[in-house]
């Protein structure tokens, strides 16, 4: 039953115990029984709008409620009906109408016990008490779900944005270094074009087949958003694809991403322990894009000849390194996009990240050329 059918059934009740009550009163009535039921229409009526007009209400029946006390006689029934609308002004109203319910309850009982007060003066602060303990359940309980509310809309911004943030290094790890190696590709056939056509021939069925999982990385991306029997943003859990969506790779794809990198780009040689293979797939697909992420900014930035690439799991630990003998960055670099997106990435696994240029300290010790170098331990769990 929605609840105006409750509060309609409410105030019929109590207009009913007062109109049973009033006509047995009739003859100690001071202005007669229509005056009397009048009056108790007007406190048990405002009852209907509790929910949608609670301080209207409650200052329409507490005004009826002081009337009858003065110029007829106090009901017993009466002032049960304003307590109601007390309790449910503190529920209902705003935060800032709600606390008028404590001084206008303080007006009605100066007028409901102005000639009883001075002879009983315990009875007056003991009702006032019970009244203001309903007002305060009440408001209490409406700022308790005010706050319950508060949480679950900022617990759903917070899952809005780190579904946004997800969706953005997803894109940016696999479309943005797609992209990359197209460019890459490109370039490299454009200056091989008129002398080895059959180089570059191989280069542009590259940047077919690059484009293409471009497309598949694409889809799913797209099939992430779709996801979810509800048609809730982001629901799921993370690592899983969407229906229809293509599987993400994972460790087992490396050997294929150098080989694509490699037709014009740096040579890279890829290491993986087999204890690696042996990974939870959220972890499998995590250490992919890292290691992409790295090549990206190996082709972008680098200059590379070579780029060695190693993924080991040392106890609980899975180890991702990702080192080239480019020209490495300046002391003082700041990540980019993409690195901060693998340090959110890690982050989000309990890992830790580190990445600077190696300098002197690189693979070929003391002197050597330098280079960049990106290395993430993540918790197998």
């Amino acid at each position: 039953m929605p609840g105006g059918h409750w509060d309609l059934a409410l105030a019929g009740g109590f207009l009913l115990l007062m109109a049973v009550e009033r006509t047995g009163a009739a003859d100690e009535l001071h202005g007669g029984l229509p005056v009397a039921l009048a009056l108790s229409t007007a406190v048990a009526g405002p009852l209907v709008v509790r929910r949608t007009r609670p301080l209207a209400g409650y200052l329409v029946g507490a005004a009826a409620l002081s009337a009858e006390a003065l110029f007829v006689l106090p009901s017993p029934v009466s002032p049960y009906a304003d307590l109601v609308g007390l309790y449910s002004l503190g529920l209902y109203a705003p935060r800032r109408r709600a606390w008028l319910g404590p001084f206008a309850a303080l007006l009605g009982m100066a007028a409901y016990f102005a000639d009883l007060g001075h002879d009983y003066p315990v009875i007056p602060a003991g009702v006032l008490f019970l009244w203001l303990l309903g007002w305060a359940v009440g408001y209490g309980t409406a700022r308790r779900a005010e706050e319950r509310e508060a949480a679950r809309w900022r617990l759903r911004r917070e899952v809005v944005a780190e579904e946004r943030a997800r969706l953005a290094r997803e894109l940016h790890d696999s479309v943005g270094h797609t992209l990359n190696v197209v460019l890459v590709h490109a370039g490299a056939a454009r200056r091989l074009l008129d002398r080895d056509p059959e180089r570059t021939r191989e280069l542009l069925s590259g940047m077919e087949h690059t484009g293409r999982d471009a497309l598949d990385d694409l889809d799913r991306v797209l099939g992430l958003l779709r996801r979810g029997d509800d048609g809730e943003f982001g629901s799921g859990e993370y690592g899983d694809d969407g229906e229809g969506a293509a599987p993400q790779p994972g460790l087992a794809d490396l050997e294929r991403l150098a080989r694509r990198l490699g037709r014009a780009g740096p040579r890279v040689r890829v290491r993986i322990d087999p204890a690696a293979r042996r990974v939870p797939r959220s972890l499998d697909v995590s250490a992919y894009r890292i290691v992409q992420e790295a090549l990206t900014n190996t082709v972008k930035h680098a200059g590379a000849r070579t780029v060695e690439v190693t993924v080991r799991r040392t106890g609980g630990r899975l180890a991702v390194e990702v080192c080239d003998d480019g020209r490495g960055a300046p002391a003082g670099y700041t990540p980019g996009r993409g690195l901060l997106g693998v340090a959110e990435r890690v982050s989000m696994l309990g890992g830790r990240v580190e990445h600077g240029p190696i300098g002197t300290d690189g693979p070929d010790g003391p002197g050597g050329p330098g280079g960049f170098r990106l290395r993430a331990e993540l918790p197998v769990p």
